[in-house]
């Protein structure tokens, strides 16, 4: 005899899913940010070097 009530499992996919995207959603933020601190460190450190060989040169 079928199981009377809602559908099997269905609140727990959801639920699931939902704390799934969250998770890849956090993680892709975090990649991000990582990627622009990288960003703003390479361009401090190429204005620091680009500093340094004007000094040179004069």
């Amino acid at each position: 005899m079928a199981k009377s009530g809602g559908a099997k499992n269905t609140k727990n996919k959801a639920l699931h899913s939902k704390l799934m995207e969250r998770k890849k959603k956090k993680a892709r933020k975090e990649k991000d940010k990582n990627k622009d601190r990288k960003k703003e460190m390479v361009r401090k450190f190429q204005e620091q070097n680009n500093a340094k060989q004007n000094l040179d040169n004069n």
